[in-house]
């Protein structure tokens, strides 16, 4: 289906944006709306506030539509948090809800006293796992239509068989508006409007069904959910008929104009025709990440607008900030790269990411060398490992020689001959090293001194070994004592540690940038704690298998507010 130019005329995202999942900037008829209603409400009058007040009803018409229901079963919110939070307070009993969720959709039912959750293992909610989790006593599932990470589109068909007459909850926000499903199966479908809908910030809504109207307690109703809300007589009235009495307060009528605007221009479109765009974008970026070597890691099958990819050699940080360079508007995680076009999305976009993958993937040349460094392969790496111990033995006494892959970070000693730091083979790189590698800054070092565990002064040089396209594969470091003239005579700060094991060199690194805020990690606020993040991701720490979970331990987190933090530093 092709998709009208009445509709894409209206949008004008710079070159190169690609993270719709995170926000969707705003079309010209969104904003020309917003600031129509906002001129209006400066010119005040006896009639501006009612005049203002219909776009509500405009808005709930459009939801409506395109929910194939009615507006008696819809109420406007203003995020998708807030309208998660009501169902969650409005439920008593067992909710099936995924561990891997956005937290969106963990914490309402976490937080609610009335609910009782059963977590389901993280990935892909299908009707399979399910049906294996359903229990007499659960009242309802909730589910995230596009899973936010992998873009897995749940079979809301199949979902609805499977849960039967309990309650089915979605959260439709990263999907709905280009995604054409079937929302009916859904007896509460929350959406945010800020992302796919591209209605800017502070627009939502909520679709309930008749039988989550009659099993669900609006515990948070307001005034403005009440039977004759414009009736002051001192009185508490009842809650009103259908999606009305879930209304808190009134909302902003700009934002509710800006939602039904947004609305609008996907009625013009058609919802299957933004579906099939969107992923014929997905499958052009898709076809450029496996032109540069790189593998698709989202889902394959049943899939939506997200792609999220991986690079052989390419730390996902390294990935981003080439990206960044080169005027590409991702999201980046601790595990790939995210993703997300929209039917807007040009062709110009699609190949200046293709060219900066290619750029990314292309040999460098290694800085300071006087001729091009050989082409080293991980094949040479395996057959230097019987030279390690030749090396030392030519370098002579109190040297150390070790040899690092780093495809096999953190665990990347593949061989090692001597003591003079206690390490043995399958212990990690040195916190320096690491650093290095997170920054993509694999630079030759030659002759400097640092410290060895029991404080004697070790003189250091390390070569990194590349590929035949100029990728660090590895690296040869030969550590020597210069002998006990050379210990020194008062308190040091090591260059760098040398740990014995993984475990020893995530708490020091964790310690070290705790201690660099200078606030107790009990006494820590939002913005301590996102420092000690920034620090660690320029550590490395998160090269590091599970090592956010750990920080989460330490810090007193989940590991979804730890994902929060990197986003926001890397942002």
């Amino acid at each position: 289906m092709r998709i009208p130019s009445s509709y894409l005329v209206q949008f004008h995202e710079p070159e190169g944006y690609l993270d719709f999942a995170r926000f969707g900037p705003p079309s010209h008829a969104v904003v020309v709306e917003s600031t129509r209603l906002l001129e209006t409400s400066a010119a005040a009058g006896p009639a501006t506030v009612d005049d203002l007040m219909r776009q509500e009803l405009r808005a709930r018409a459009a939801v409506a539509r395109l929910c194939r229901g009615d507006t008696d079963h819809v109420a406007l919110l203003p995020n998708t948090s807030t309208g998660l939070f009501q169902v969650a307070l409005g439920v008593t009993g067992e909710v099936l809800v995924s561990a891997g969720e956005f937290p969106a959709n963990t914490y309402p039912w976490a937080r609610s006293p009335r609910v009782d959750v059963s977590w389901l293992p993280p990935g892909p909610v299908t009707a399979d796992a399910v049906r294996a989790a359903l229990t007499p006593a659960t009242k309802a599932v909730a589910v995230s239509a596009v899973d936010f990470r992998t873009g897995h589109r749940a079979d809301l068909a199949a979902l609805r068989e499977v849960v039967g007459d309990r309650l089915l909850v979605v959260d439709g926000i990263q999907g709905f508006g280009v995604v054409d499903e079937p929302w009916e199966a859904a007896d509460v479908l929350v959406v945010g409007g800020q992302k796919w809908l591209r209605a800017g910030w502070s627009t939502g809504f909520m679709a309930l069904s008749d039988r989550a109207l009659d099993r669900l307690d609006p515990v948070l109703s307001g005034w403005t959910g009440a039977e004759d809300a414009g009736l002051f007589d001192n009185a508490i009235h009842p809650v009103g008929e259908g999606a009305a009495g879930w209304s808190i307060t009134n909302l902003s009528p700009v934002a509710a104009g800006a939602l039904a605007a947004a609305l609008e221009l996907v009625e013009l479109a058609g919802v299957a025709a933004l579906d099939d765009a969107v992923r014929d974008r997905s499958d052009e970026l898709a076809e450029a990440v496996r032109a540069a070597g790189g593998e698709v890691v989202s889902a394959v099958d049943r899939r939506a607008g997200i792609l999220a990819f991986t690079l052989p050699d390419h730390p996902p940080s390294v990935v981003g900030a080439a990206l960044v360079d080169a005027g590409v508007t991702a999201t980046v995680r601790p595990e790939h790269v995210r993703l997300s076009p929209h039917a807007s999305t040009t062709p110009d976009t699609i190949a200046r990411f293709a060219a900066a993958l290619k750029e990314i993937r292309a040999p460098k040349a290694v800085p300071g060398a006087a001729t091009p460094a050989p082409a080293v392969t991980s094949d040479v790496l395996t057959a230097l490992i019987p030279t390690v111990n030749s090396l030392a033995e030519a370098v002579g006494p109190g040297t150390e020689v070790v040899l690092h892959d780093l495809g096999a970070l953190p665990n990347s000693i593949i061989a090692i001959a001597g003591d003079l730091t206690g390490r043995k083979v399958g212990g990690p790189m040195t916190d320096l090293l690491l650093g290095l590698v997170r920054r993509g800054t694999t630079q030759d070092l030659a002759g400097y001194e640092t410290y060895a565990p029991d404080g004697r002064v070790i003189r250091s040089s390390t070569v990194f070994l590349r590929d035949d396209r100029g990728v660090a594969v590895g690296c040869l470091c030969v550590n020597s004592d210069p002998g006990p003239d050379r210990r020194p005579d008062h308190a040091v700060s090591a260059v760098e540690a040398f740990p014995g094991d993984v475990d020893t060199l995530q708490r020091l690194l964790v310690e070290r940038a705790v201690a660099a805020v200078g606030v107790p990690v009990e006494l820590m606020k939002k913005s301590h704690k996102s420092q000690v993040v920034r620090v660690l991701d320029e550590a490395g720490l998160f090269l590091i298998r599970d090592s956010v979970d750990y920080l989460a331990g330490v810090l007193g987190v989940t590991r979804y507010t730890i994902y929060n933090y990197l986003n926001e530093v890397r942002a």
